[in-house]
């Protein structure tokens, strides 16, 4: 199962203004990724009986998505799946998340995923490319290239961006902040700048190990992201948007 693979630590993306300790090294190798039903950890999410019909939405992440520590239905993607019932845009939702995972993971996944004739694939990659502090260069390829196939394939695409934290360096957070909206304008794609906006360095919102959202915390995650499913499935998506 996709949560029993080895799980790299995953850094909150905490704010300036809350951010402090030492920086967080491997503590375990990064989850490979494999050609492994997408059901699992998260089975897909079907909000109508006729779930065969319903748009397909493939959730590409790492253990955010995943919803490392928590049961699967209370993983963002899941939850969004109930919330667009609710808004009458049911959707059958597979949750595609490996802890641990790296642009070049999902990226290497990706192929098999895109078998599954997904119409929108959410992209949350880059956060533990950042941890392991890769070059931006590489993590920026691989989104591009991620993005592409996609196209390519018909599916639309939502990009989650993600921030490093100042101690990083200013030099690194600023590249790898400025990645995301300049992969979104190049390749004319949505963008929400930050998914864990509202969540990180809060401490009532993540679990003990101050590294993953809560039930609570995962719920605030699909709320970030709700409005930017919302217009993509009723094509009113404002391409390119860092907004």
């Amino acid at each position: 199962m996709w949560r029993k693979l080895a799980t790299l630590t995953l850094v909150l993306l905490i704010p300036v203004a809350a951010a402090c300790g030492p920086r967080v090294s491997d503590d375990a190798p990064v989850a490979r990724a494999r050609p492994v039903p997408v059901s699992a950890p998260a089975k897909p999410v079907a909000s109508a009986p006729n779930a065969q019909k319903l748009p397909v939405v493939v959730f590409l992440g790492d253990s955010l998505t995943a919803g490392l520590g928590l049961n699967e239905d209370e993983a963002y993607p899941a939850l969004l799946g109930k919330r667009l019932q609710q808004e009458g845009l049911p959707v059958r939702v597979i949750n595609a998340g490996v802890s641990g995972d790296t642009t070049a993971g999902g990226l290497s996944r990706l192929s098999w995923l895109l078998k599954q004739h997904p119409d929108v694939v959410v992209v949350a990659l880059g956060a533990n490319d950042g941890l392991r502090g890769l070059p931006v260069q590489q993590a920026d390829s691989n989104l591009r290239e991620i993005v592409r196939r996609t196209q390519a394939a018909g599916a639309r695409v939502l990009l989650l961006g993600m921030q490093m934290p100042p101690n990083y360096g200013p030099e690194y957070t600023s590249r790898f902040s400025a990645m995301y909206p300049q992969v979104a304008r190049d390749l004319n794609v949505p963008l929400l700048p930050f998914m864990l906006v509202g969540v990180g360095g809060n401490r009532d919102l993540n679990q003990a190990d101050g590294i993953h959202p809560t039930a609570r915390g995962q719920e605030i995650v699909a709320k970030n992201v709700l409005p930017y499913m919302e217009k993509l499935l009723r094509g009113q998506e404002t391409r390119g948007s860092a907004r």
